[in-house]
């Protein structure tokens, strides 16, 4: 068996198995995730990221990231200083809150590779189709917490596992750079041992504060 990557508990065990997959589940956080050794090699993984299209100009993402940016503009001070973290090639959410008066930094692995942003701390940080990517959520996850200001938001969205028998018809899955699966109760724990408030906003937005 396998270590948790999220939380590093020992006790995990087999979840699903598909063609392509297998995939584990902790016991303690309920993360599900893949087999270490079935992760995309870094080129392979880069070269999908590049076939994303997404662009300011399209409406459709600005409605699909309307569901982040909205509750966050109701939560946030007004000319708020934040940092799309994973923004991608065509960063377009941190247009999106710089419309409305905030100032957007971006790091992204491939595309925004400027360490100095992570230097800093923020009112917010935001990670859109992100956390599913992590091959190390572990330290990504106290980065974040690090980047924000006490008061602060991180605001996330990404696909939440239900259950073994919802998993198996799961087309979110599928994709081979998607490797770890939070579940409600994955940032449940996450939030009562990092002292954070939780809100989750429809099926697939999630918002903490960080109270001190």
């Amino acid at each position: 068996m396998h270590i948790c990557p999220l939380c590093h508990h020992s006790a995990t065990q087999h979840y699903f198995s598909d063609k392509n997959r297998e995939y584990f589940q902790c016991s303690r956080c309920e993360l599900v995730f893949v087999d270490p050794d079935m992760r995309l090699d870094t080129g392979t993984e880069k070269a999908h990221y590049d076939k994303h299209e997404n662009n300011p100009e399209d409406l459709g993402y600005r409605r699909f990231l309307s569901r982040v940016v909205n509750p966050l503009l109701e939560r946030i001070e007004p000319e708020s200083h934040g940092l799309d973290f994973g923004c991608g090639p065509g960063p377009t959410l941190s247009v999106m809150l710089e419309e409305q008066g905030h100032v957007v930094s971006l790091y992204d692995i491939y595309y925004h590779s400027n360490t100095d942003v992570l230097k800093w701390t923020y009112d917010f940080v935001t990670a859109t189709e992100v956390i599913e990517h992590l091959y190390h959520p572990d330290q990504v996850w106290y980065k974040w917490l690090n980047l924000v200001k006490p008061g602060g938001w991180i605001g996330l969205m990404t696909k939440m596992v239900i259950d073994v028998e919802a998993f198996a018809h799961w087309h979110y899955k599928n994709d081979p750079t998607h490797v770890i699966f939070f579940s409600r109760a994955t940032f449940q724990y996450l939030a009562e041992r990092d002292q954070l408030e939780l809100e989750f906003v429809g099926n697939d937005v999630i918002l903490l504060r960080k109270v001190q």
